[in-house]
């Protein structure tokens, strides 16, 4: 049960050019504006809950969306 609790709360580390990924979100998601996707370093939850709202969707959907966008790494 604790496993899936702390899943549930998987932190979210944002690297790479964030305007271009959130121009990318906004290509994919039209909903989304400008507001939803503001970024600041240490405030990802914020991020998160914004774009929760927004989408109708549960925070691991968000972190697998914005993952997808994220520059994949070696």
């Amino acid at each position: 049960m604790e496993a899936k609790h702390n899943k549930s709360k998987e932190a979210l580390k944002i690297s790479g050019d964030w305007s271009q990924q959130a121009d990318t979100l906004k290509d994919n998601y039209p909903k989304l504006t400008d507001s939803d996707l503001k970024f600041e370093r240490g405030r990802e939850d914020d991020l998160i809950k914004r774009m929760e709202l927004r989408l109708h969707k549960k925070r691991e959907e968000i972190i697998n969306i914005i993952k997808k966008v994220q520059p994949a790494t070696v």
